[in-house]
């Protein structure tokens, strides 16, 4: 009877929307078998002893270690940013935020060259002050240069939290007898803990699936070691385990989250408005506080751009060099563009169905979008080398493929705004052009389209950013002499010819920057 009845709900959909859904969905979870089924050719005795070998369990250990670290000093610079912008009376917040949120257009790997560049006998220290230090690397590097770029995840997730947090419940607390400590234990940070839980989950996918960063850093985590397998050691077996193993890890996370997160309510359910929120005097804790702001604006960012400006200074780029940057820029484009486009229109059918279909099986097409972001890239890239290798082997090293690969990781980044533009506009829209004898694709197209587009547009616009600085998945299934302004960067980041990578990384980071104008716009409207 159930069965019957998904069925005759799922007839009356278009199928402009059944179909392209239910492609999207099998699209992101057929690699993934793919790899289980490659892993799986070797037999059980074989891949025990993979498993159990000492290299994995050092490997496992390096990138929990590394995940735990970013953690860490992530949140000990996004939390106290995001309170004194929020609760004190530091000066210049609306300004100190839009710093804050711009390392989000340094990617990873350009923090990380920016910090190698600094020592060594051609270092930056050393041409300009000639002094010679020691180059960053291994864990410590590994850490600080992915803290400085994904803190800003953290702090945007911890500052919208302190926004909405009533003051009324910190009074109430105080009026009991508590003091100011137990106030921020049993009150405030409770409070904050899904945006804590929410921030410190971007991050920790984030740094399980870095690739630039540890590999220039030469830090064997995970990611690192699964290229390692894959280009060197031609142990296709053994590459394909560590990504299911990455990829359980991943998983493991993604639930761990949920139940920490549990069912908890975090709303109001007091009448009457919310009070306004009393400042926090800094008084003479206001030096500490603004060299504190300071320290952590001038690691995340000044480093960077003074870095990447010194090269361009003392080692000019001549014509040559920038006619490289432009070619490299229109190869990015043409695989990033397509990409985005087609990521739209993918998750527009998906977000439909999730928004205004209840059906048991919408609800798994979008967990399997959303199983695609949480992939790790270097699995994802491996899994989809395997696939076409065996199943379509004209799609190897080809546009097509990486195309492919970039709408499967980035697909749900498009639908989030998509969908929830669809909860706010009213079915009856469409139900009233469909009783004027509009056809269901006329009468989206006419109607609830219109009312969608800017979120299209928005989440076209986001994965475009995305893809066009995107490393893992390029490096991998790139053709052979298809370089991007990634790819260009960080293999002249990786022999150490950094006034060469100086100016792709500009480049990305320019480009970058036109998504953290969205924020701040955003910002600006709220």
């Amino acid at each position: 009877m159930a069965s019957l009845t998904w069925a005759r709900r799922a007839r009356r959909l278009p199928w402009f929307v059944l179909i392209p859904a239910i492609v999207a969905g099998i699209g992101t979870l057929v690699p993934i078998v793919y790899l289980v089924l490659r892993a799986f050719e070797a037999d059980l005795e074989t891949l025990q002893r993979l498993l159990w070998r000492e290299r994995t369990w050092t490997l496992l250990v390096n990138t929990l270690s590394l995940t735990a670290g970013v953690l860490v000093l992530s949140t000990l610079m996004a939390v106290p940013l995001a309170w004194l912008t929020v609760r004190s009376d530091l000066r210049w917040k609306r300004f100190v935020t839009v710093l804050a949120v711009v390392p989000l257009a340094i990617p990873g790997y350009v923090v990380a060259y920016a910090l190698i560049s600094l020592g060594g006998v051609n270092g930056f220290l050393s041409q300009l002050f000639g002094a010679v230090v020691p180059r960053p690397s291994g864990y410590w590097g590994a850490v600080a240069a992915l803290s400085l770029y994904t803190y800003p995840y953290l702090f945007l997730n911890v500052r919208a939290a302190l926004l909405g947090l009533d003051p009324s419940l910190e009074e109430s607390a105080r009026s009991l007898g508590h003091g100011s400590r137990a106030v921020t234990w049993r009150v405030v940070l409770p409070q904050l803990r899904p945006a804590l839980l929410a921030g410190w989950l971007v991050i920790a996918l984030y740094v399980l699936g870095d690739f630039g960063v540890v590999a220039l850093m030469r830090y064997e985590a995970f990611s690192y070691a699964i290229y390692l397998q894959y280009s060197s050691a031609f142990d296709r077996t053994y590459a394909a385990l560590l990504s299911l193993v990455l990829l359980g890890l991943t998983l493991l996370i993604v639930g761990t989250e949920g139940r920490l997160l549990g069912r908890r309510r975090y709303a109001r359910v007091g009448s009457g408005a919310q009070r306004a929120v009393v400042m926090t005097r800094l008084r003479r804790w206001a030096p500490l506080a603004y060299g504190y702001v300071a320290s952590v604006l001038l690691a995340a960012l000044g480093l960077p751009f003074l870095v990447l400006g010194s090269w361009l200074v003392l080692a000019p780029p001549d014509l040559a060099a920038w006619r490289s940057v432009a070619e490299a820029f229109v190869r990015t484009a043409s695989v990033a563009a397509p990409a985005a486009l087609v990521t739209a229109l993918a998750a527009m059918p998906i977000a439909y169905l999730a928004a205004r279909v209840r059906l048991r099986g919408s609800r798994l097409i979008e967990r399997l979008a959303y199983l695609g972001y949480a992939i790790p890239p270097v699995s994802l890239a491996l899994a989809m080398v395997f696939f076409s290798l065996r199943a379509v082997p004209w799609l190897y090293q080809t546009a097509t493929l990486l195309i492919t690969a970039y709408v499967i990781s980035f697909l749900a980044l498009a639908i989030g705004p998509i969908r929830s533009a669809l909860l706010q506009v009213p079915p009856r829209l469409e139900e009233a052009a469909r009783s004027l004898g509009r056809r269901p694709f006329v009468a989206f197209f006419e109607t609830t389209f219109p009312l969608i587009r800017r979120p299209v547009v928005a989440g076209t616009a986001l994965v475009l950013m995305v893809a066009m600085k995107e490393l893992p998945l390029t490096f991998l299934l790139a053709p052979t002499g298809f370089t991007t302004l990634s790819v260009r960067g960080f293999t002249r980041t990786s022999e150490g010819m950094m006034a060469e990578a100086a100016p792709f990384a500009l480049a990305i980071v320019l480009f970058s920057s036109l998504f953290v104008g969205l924020l701040v716009s955003y910002e600006g409207k709220r």
